[in-house]
Formats: structure tokens, sequence, C-alpha cells
């Protein structure tokens, strides 16, 4: 059976006077029904650029996006539709994402307008159960967004990805303008939606804790490329790649990186321009492990254990005796 959502070697490029941006190059990840993956990195890295292709804000430069096997650009117009519904996003912003003008019944509303889903009666009694479901009252939905909190807008914006009935929710850092008991109380409704809606959820953020805790697999991007993917629990205990273990050991919510018996690794410098990208490794100006050969090709993903894969010329070695850069891993 075929991933319920398949993307192969997308590319999103921004032309500017400066030059070319790579802000996606060569992606290619799958999600099954029912579960969360999650996308970390710097901010700058692609992974919104990433997130906003998936549902059609930026038009891919190359690649193919499946859904149900079916690939996106193939379709006839209607069929995209479908596919717009299918696959729903929940911005970052809380506030910036809801037209001010709008009551907040009409902005839940109006996806459901947009695909023609229900008469104007089931309608209203779906906005008051998704306003339910989300844990606001009935009564918000006449107010406007301004009247509600940071998390409260969330809520609705939550509501509101969930009125097209999606199959997906890809969650661009949802949490990161909350403060720390709301982020939780929003991460445990995700969990709860997910789990009641069958849902597959893509969670971006730089928040490694917060992956931690809601993804069941993670892809580490930098600059626009793919460096290692893992299940959550294998990339926590053993992340391969020199830049994947560098984030770790400066989180400082993150204990394990206390138990390895490598020194800790940093990352120094900023991440460099996807303007007119060097080839090569695009970590390798700020690796403390590059050798000269690392600016010459993009290394590509292997599999070192199942499902644990990693993008690094030093990375050598098989499960159970890996090594990079001649230390020992495991």
């Amino acid at each position: 059976m075929a991933p319920l959502l398949e993307v192969e070697r997308l590319a999103v490029h921004f032309p500017t006077a400066s030059g070319l941006v790579r802000a996606v190059e060569e992606v290619s990840l799958t999600i099954e029904r029912g579960e969360t993956l999650g996308l970390v990195g710097e901010s700058g890295c692609g992974k919104s650029s990433l997130g906003k292709a998936l549902i059609g804000l930026n038009h891919p430069t190359a690649g193919q996006i499946r859904l149900d096997g079916e690939e996106i650009g193939q379709l006839p117009r209607y069929k995209r539709r479908q596919f717009a519904r299918r696959i729903q996003m929940i911005f970052q912003d809380p506030f910036g994402s809801l037209n001010p003008r709008n009551t907040v019944g009409r902005t839940i509303e109006e996806p459901m307008i947009v695909h023609g889903l229900g008469e104007r009666s089931e309608r209203r009694q779906r906005i008051a159960e998704l306003l339910e479901r989300v844990g606001l009252p009935g009564e918000a939905a006449r107010r406007y967004p301004h009247e509600f909190s940071g998390g409260q807008r969330q809520r609705i914006g939550i509501a509101r990805a969930l009125a097209a009935e999606p199959d997906i929710l890809v969650c661009d850092e949802p949490v990161s303008a909350l403060d720390l008991s709301i982020q939780a109380q929003i991460l445990n409704l995700l969990r709860v939606l997910q789990r009641d809606f069958g849902l597959a959820m893509i969670f971006i953020s730089h928040d490694l804790a917060v992956v931690e805790y809601i993804a069941d697999r993670v892809l580490v991007m930098y600059l626009g490329r793919i460096i290692e993917a893992a299940r959550a629990d294998a990339l926590w205990q053993l992340p391969l790649h020199p830049y994947s273990r560098a984030l770790m050991d400066s989180a400082p919510v993150i204990e394990r990186a206390l138990q390895r018996q490598s020194p800790t690794a940093t990352i120094e410098g900023d991440i460099p321009s996807a303007i007119n990208v060097l080839p090569g490794c695009a970590f390798a100006s700020r690796c403390p492990h590059a050798l000269p050969s690392c600016v010459e090709a993009v290394p590509l993903l292997r599999e070192y254990d199942a499902g644990h894969w990693a993008a690094c010329h030093r990375l050598g070695g098989e499960a159970g005796r890996l090594t990079l850069a001649g230390e020992l891993l495991v």
C-alpha cells in the first residue's frame, strides 16, 4: 500500500536580485496515516518553505508530491481542490493567520464553504462541535480574534484546519509563540485530536524537546536538505550526523548529551546563505570533522541501521560499530 503522502526529490527555488535562493533541495519523505513526522533545524534551513510547498502556498521548482499514490501536479483542477482540502496547515502566528474582520464562526466556516461541505445549518452545528473539541465555548463563534489570548487563537486556528476534514495537518511552529504552560496544552490537544480523527501530522519546529515529545519519526534539515532521518527514540539515543549531535548537545533540556562518551559537540558560525550554494556538503564550513573532499560532493543519505539514515562523508561502519571521524559511536 502506498504511503498517505509521498514526496520525491522536491525542490523549491526563489529567484531574487542577488541570485537563486535554494530554499528546499531534493527532499524526499513519506508519512503514513496516524503518524507524526517531526521536521527540525535552525531558522533558515527551509522547514517552513517545505511545509508551504506541501499545502500549495509555494510552487515546487522540481520533484513530485503524491497523495494516496496520485501525483498532485498531474491532477485536474477539481482534484487539486480535493487535495487542498485533505492537507491543512496550522500556522506559527496565531493572530496574524486569522482575519481580524471575520468572527471566529466565519473563520471556521470559510473552509467548509470553499470545499462545499454541508448546508448552512450543518456548518453551524459543525462550528459548535469544533469549538468544543478545541476547548472553547460555543459563544466564541460570535466574537473576533482580538478578544482572545494567544493560546485561544491557536485553538481557533486548529478548529479552522479541522473544518476542512483533512487527512494531514502541517503544523508550522504552532507553539513557538506561546508560553510554556500553554505550549503543553496545545501539544496535548493536538495528540488527542490526531488520535480521535486519525490524522497524520508533519510537525515543524526548532525546539527539540517539543519534537521529542510529539513525533514518531524525525527529519533533520540543514540548508534545504535532509541530513538525517530516524525514529524519534533512535535519533535521540544516537544522533549520527555532526549537525544533529550538535543540535542535541546545545539543547539544555536534552539530558542524553550528558550520557554520551564523546565530547560535547558545538556549532560555530552561522548557517550559510541559500543563495548560490557552493558544491559539496552544506555543513562543511561549520563541521569540526570536515575534510577537503567534503566541499567537492554532496553526501547522499545512507541507511546505517533499520530506518536510521544519515548523509555524511566521514560517517563509516555498520550498525553495532559506527564511527565518526574515527571516533567509535556505538
